[in-house]
């Protein structure tokens, strides 16, 4: 992520700690791209080899093309996915509905006794000063890093100003102004010795796209054995939210259900008058990220007097679809009025639905979940 430093109080003096800020996800399978051997193969001066034999040197792949070569059965097929798992080389994208995480590292960068700087420039480059030596003629001093503090907030495209985000500690407890914990104590801050350093996690649901502004502020107390003062620094870490999902969706208007008829489910369907109204809701989901993802729920969250049948894949029992970018997948659902309750209608005989909810999980598992705006329909005329 790109970041941009605010000046220190004393910028001419550079910071005892430092911070790291790490994306945290999911590792990925390393893929290989296995190749047949060659056709005509070099003629063999030892004995003949058996049908079978011959038959598994000509369907193994060239070593060369695997991940890795092994003797043992861990990638015995060759198969485009190897059971090696690796870190991803970049940031990545962000997109709408997932968790955005990250961790928080302040390291404690004073160098440890007997550790060299490099020569200022224009000395001699067989110079080397010790990091801990004093200045010639003064005494040794040295420094204490104490009450080392990390928060953090978010920056967000419709937000007019940015939202304190919870700090997560190293056991997953929510860290606050409270205290670690909240138990009430006070925060004193953690205090770092010469190579430690202080970790915080931050979890961040991304709701809309757009430009996101991270900012991280340090503050310590940096003392030696006469004086003491506080010290803070800020960072801002700028990333671009994409759209994960295009959600367009379609009501028409159904035939009345006769007074007392029930549904699929054995409840009584209509309105307080008598004959309920239906509605059958299509919902076209796109994939418009670059990454594959899996649906695992789609459901309606209506308002007060409707209920809706599902007709997708939960129902007969198929699998859950696998949208690859820029593919589709078409939902529907039968809405109905409940017998004996009254749907609330707006001023131009509008009626509200409510919301539509869908979860899925991309590569590896990661989860996503996007609820779209109130969704409803006009009576015909």
């Amino acid at each position: 992520m790109s970041h941009q430093r605010y000046p220190s109080i004393d910028p001419k003096e550079p910071h005892s700690v430092s911070l790291k800020v790490l994306r945290l996800s999911r590792p990925s399978l390393v893929v290989q791209h296995p190749l047949p051997p060659p056709l005509a193969s070099p003629p063999s001066t030892s004995s003949p080899l058996s049908p079978s034999a011959q038959k598994e040197r000509r369907d193994a792949p060239t070593p060369a093309s695997l991940a890795y070569h092994t003797t043992a059965d861990s990638n015995p097929d060759p198969f485009l996915l190897a059971p090696i798992l690796q870190l991803p080389p970049s940031f990545g994208s962000a997109y709408v509905g997932e968790t955005f995480s990250c961790t928080l590292c302040a390291n404690h960068d004073v160098p440890l006794p007997g550790e060299v700087v490099p020569p200022p420039p224009g000395a001699s480059a067989n110079t080397l000063t010790p990091l801990s030596a004093p200045p010639p003629g003064a005494p040794p001093k040295k420094k204490y890093t104490k009450d080392v503090k990390i928060e953090a907030e978010m920056k967000t495209p419709s937000s007019a100003s940015a939202v304190k985000l919870p700090l997560l500690g190293a056991e997953g407890v929510v860290v606050d102004e409270e205290g670690e914990g909240g138990g009430g104590g006070v925060n004193e801050g953690t205090d770092l010795d010469p190579g430690q350093t202080l970790q915080r996690i931050v979890n961040f649901d991304l709701k809309e796209e757009g430009n996101h502004v991270l900012a991280v502020t340090v503050s310590y107390y940096e003392a030696t054995e006469t004086s003491g003062r506080t010290r803070t620094f800020r960072k801002l870490y700028q990333f671009i939210c994409k759209g994960s999902l295009i959600v367009r969706t379609k009501v028409g208007a159904l035939p009345l259900s006769p007074p007392g008829s029930s549904d699929g489910d054995g409840d009584t369907v209509g309105g307080k008058g008598g004959a309920g109204r239906r509605w059958v809701m299509e919902a076209q989901l796109e994939n418009c990220s670059e990454d594959v993802m899996q649906l695992c729920s789609v459901g309606l969250e209506l308002e007060k007097g409707l209920k809706y049948r599902d007709c997708n894949w939960e129902v007969s029992g198929s699998k859950r679809p696998v949208l690859h970018p820029g593919e589709v997948e078409q939902c529907c659902f039968v809405v109905e009025e409940k017998a004996g309750e009254e749907v609330d209608e707006e001023e131009d005989g509008r009626v509200v639905f409510g919301v539509l909810g869908i979860g899925w999980r991309s590569e590896m598992g990661n989860k996503g979940f996007l609820s779209t705006g109130k969704l409803g329909t006009r009576p015909t005329r």
